[in-house]
């Protein structure tokens, strides 16, 4: 039932409603738990209400700057990043990329190659058995053209079959069915063992303790030097490249290779760490592959590779060489997929020719100038979890004479011509060739480096709880108070305003 204050007709006047009204807000002050209010209320002169007046102001501003503060603190976003260290007996373990140094077979090579120096009157020759630096300046030019034209190039290219010796996975064989492959423009086909494939049938990422083992590659590689095509590994006589990566990164190996040279057995140890980044609105991470990134790793043998901040360089990069020289860095054979930033359909893009200036000059313009790289790079954004490995490695003499013999039938057996003076210095070219790789799990402890908020909403309602209880002493139970004070003046409003109308009818009648 509706709660009614009965009270005489001539007391429903303004200055009774406004007394009415004053007393409800004087018994809050001299009850409520709030500081300095009672003092207000209770004074009984003019400069004891000033002194607890400028007092509760003084203070409640103090408070409401540091409450200010504390929020505004929270929606600046501050995160800090813990380091633990977890062991985890068994580990993922990780994908491990191999390719020849060399890209090229000079014996499947030379005949196609000097039949399109013969047609754009390069050379006018038939002899396969010289190789001049003007020749070899036409050799992207050549492998351009068949990219061009959708032709392989595969029988031009070291081929997994052609090189390993031996494959073994904590002593179980591994045969090339267990790795997936993609096309580098420094180094042919490169191969990877562990990738997480698409097909889910097919993917079976191997753990550290499968069969009972600890976590050990083991390949034996045979480089075939003598096939390599003269002035294209100029720098290096012969060699392997490895990389050990995450089974979701797509290897960068031109760029973050390890360079493994024939005649030892390299062993690389390695230690797992993870990296964790906290997502918008802490920071611009993001995990999502854009279609254009897609479009590229479609590229790379049916492996599901995951966001790569690096490979989103690469591309942005292309997609301003396109657009100011109308093809792309031809030495990037594989991002040739171009998304302009004003458009959104995805171009399949021409190489530009190695004499043409265009694609080195665009190439450095963006590199050096912010508000080109801010209008085509700005989304490339550091992924939101990351997992390096820290590498140690170490190398001993290979092989031994029991691996040399095995190196020896598999050259004879892969191929129709044998080395020069192969049956007296076989075990001189096996020694010349032959690249042992071990990766090895170094330890069970995982690094984990996780970015956590500073400040979290619990946080920031204990300062401002802390701030407005230091200061003037307003906790929730002051506010529900202050809402039951509002609570009793507008009931009393609501009536006294219903009986002045009501008794304004009565006069009218």
């Amino acid at each position: 039932m509706p709660i009614t204050i009965p009270m005489a007709k001539e007391e429903w006047t303004p200055e009774a409603s406004k007394l009415r009204r004053s007393s409800i807000v004087r018994e809050f002050a001299l009850s409520t738990s709030t500081h300095g209010l009672p003092g207000i209320a209770r004074s009984q002169s003019k400069h004891n209400c000033i002194f607890w007046t400028l007092s509760f102001l003084i203070f409640t501003g103090v408070m409401i700057y540091f409450v200010t503060e504390s929020i505004q603190n929270y929606f600046q976003y501050p995160t800090q990043t813990s380091v633990s260290v977890v062991v985890e007996q068994s580990q993922t373990f990780p994908a491990v990329t191999i390719c020849n140094y060399s890209p090229l077979r000079y014996d499947t090579f030379i005949s196609p190659f000097l039949n399109y120096t013969n047609s754009i009157n390069v050379t006018n020759t038939n002899d396969t058995t010289i190789f001049t630096g003007e020749q070899a300046n036409e050799i992207y030019n050549f492998l351009r053209d068949k990219l061009h034209a959708n032709e392989s190039m595969d029988e031009y290219l070291f081929s997994l079959e052609f090189m390993l010796i031996e494959c073994l996975y904590n002593n179980q064989k591994c045969t090339t069915d267990d790795f997936t492959f993609f096309l580098s423009s420094k180094h042919g086909f490169c191969y990877t063992f562990n990738a997480k494939i698409k097909d889910i049938k097919k993917s079976k990422i191997r753990q550290t303790n499968d069969g009972g083992g600890s976590g050990k590659l083991i390949l034996r590689l045979y480089a075939h030097s003598d096939l390599y095509v003269p002035h294209v590994a100029r720098d290096v006589t012969v060699g392997m490249v490895a990389m050990i990566h995450d089974n979701t990164q797509l290897p960068l190996i031109d760029v973050a290779g390890i360079e493994l040279t024939p005649g030892r057995k390299h062993k690389l140890g390695y230690k797992k760490k993870q990296i964790n980044f906290l997502s918008s609105p802490y920071t611009e991470c993001t995990n999502q592959v854009p279609l254009v990134m897609q479009a590229m790793y479609n590229r790379y043998g049916g492996a599901d590779y995951a966001y790569s901040q690096g490979v989103c360089y690469l591309l942005c990069i292309q997609a301003y060489i396109y657009e100011q020289c109308g093809c792309i860095n031809p030495e990037e054979w594989s991002a040739r997929s171009v998304v302009l930033p004003d458009k959104k359909t995805i171009l399949e893009a021409q190489l530009c020719q190695f004499a043409n200036k265009c694609y080195s000059n665009a190439t450095n313009r963006i590199s050096s100038t912010i508000s080109i790289w801010n209008q085509f790079c700005s989304h490339c954004t550091q992924g939101c979890s990351t997992v390096d490995f820290i590498i140690t490695k170490s190398s001993a003499s290979a092989p031994s004479i029991e691996y040399a013999y095995m190196a020896k039938k598999l050259v004879e057996s892969r191929r129709n011509v044998t080395p020069t003076d192969w049956l007296t210095n076989w075990l001189s070219e096996v020694q010349n060739n032959y690249v042992g790789l071990e990766v090895v799990c170094q330890s069970t402890e995982v690094e984990n480096y996780t970015q956590e908020a500073s400040v979290g909403p619990v946080d920031v309602l204990s300062n401002v709880g802390g701030h407005t209880g230091l200061w003037i002493g307003i906790s929730f139970l002051s506010i529900m108070e202050f809402i039951e004070m509002l609570y009793r003046v507008l009931r009393y409003q609501c009536h006294a305003t219903k009986q002045m109308i009501q008794n304004k009818i009565r006069r009218r009648q």
